[in-house]
């Protein structure tokens, strides 16, 4: 009995302590956000706008890093956090393995930002050149399309050459000790590798893909928050145009994270695209022909659909957008 009555006590306690404020918000209700290194949402960090804005509505914000999309969407999938942004791959390969996700938003294209990179002597000269090579790239990231469409533009077939599947950090140094003859990344490394290793691009993503940055969520967070998500997206929508606007500002404040001279962050602040839109029909279909031609690969098991994972905005916000 007295192990009842401590019981009761302790949960009216705790809920009098939400009531007036003794918890902290972390403990009353928390939005999980997976962040990359680099990015609007490490913008969207150091400004603490969207703190200040949530707390309005009581929910506290808890950051985590990620090294690459294919891990914060494994973040997503097994219930780790509950948002997050990635390439437009990266969510392909978590539909298809079975997460249960939703496409919020996306960025403007940035085709820029990524690219097939050669040593700076190495022989190769055109994708072409490519056939019985050894290329490194993240498996299941935004790269992974590009190589493909990239091939497929240059006459060649994905079986054309060989893959060699490593996280960034690891990329570059197989890239760097000359044991893969291409390397398929995306900024900042990109223009790290660029500038620091004299690296050639070989081919950007220009005229054969869009290389969106996509805005995701659990499917049960977007549906049961949808004020929350809205909020979300008007925050990263002002940092995109800010940072736009201001893109010295923006390369002073994100070199030190990544640990790079201003003269090389500032190329990818450049090259990349700002700003947070609601999922149109045609960023739907540009984003289902990945999908179909991954499984025409056999690099997913099934079709898929992305009609069918697509967040639908209040009517007003979305009209207003």
């Amino acid at each position: 009995m007295r192990t009842v009555i401590l019981r009761r006590g302790l949960v009216a306690l705790f809920a009098a302590a939400v009531s007036f404020g003794v918890l902290t918000q972390a403990q009353a209700d928390t939005l999980r956000i997976g962040y990359q290194k680099y990015g609007t949402l490490v913008l969207l960090k150091a400004k603490g706008s969207l703190e200040k804005k949530l707390a309005e509505q009581g929910v506290h914000v808890q950051w985590t890093e990620f090294p690459g999309g294919p891990q914060l969407l494994e973040g997503l999938n097994v219930g780790s956090i509950d948002f997050g942004v990635t390439g437009e791959t990266p969510p392909v390969f978590a539909q298809a393995a079975g997460a249960d996700l939703l496409y919020v938003a996306s960025e403007p294209p940035a085709p820029t930002s990524e690219a097939i990179l050669v040593p700076k002597d190495s022989a190769i000269t055109s994708v072409k050149d490519l056939k019985g090579k050894k290329v490194v790239l993240n498996k299941g990231s935004n790269v992974h399309y590009l190589l493909v469409r990239a091939l497929e533009d240059a006459g060649l077939k994905y079986t054309d050459i060989q893959t060699v599947f490593l996280p960034p950090a690891d990329a570059r140094a197989a890239f760097e000790r000359g044991s893969v003859d291409a390397w398929v990344i995306w900024d900042p490394y990109q223009a790290a590798a660029e500038q620091q290793l004299q690296a050639r691009t070989l081919r950007d993503g220009k005229g054969i893909v869009d290389n969106n940055q996509f805005y995701l969520a659990t499917k049960p967070y977007a549906q049961q928050h949808t004020k929350v998500i809205q909020t979300l997206v008007e925050e990263v929508r002002a940092v995109g145009e800010w940072s736009k606007a201001n893109p010295d500002a923006v390369t002073q404040q994100v070199a030190p994270l990544l640990g790079l001279p201003e003269d090389i962050t500032r190329i990818p602040v450049k090259r990349q695209g700002y700003g947070a839109l609601f999922i149109t029909p045609e960023t739907v279909a540009a984003q289902q022909k990945i999908v179909d031609t991954f499984y025409q690969l056999k690099l997913i098991p099934k079709p898929l659909s992305i009609a069918d994972v697509i967040w639908t905005p209040p009517a007003a916000v979305a009209k207003a957008q």
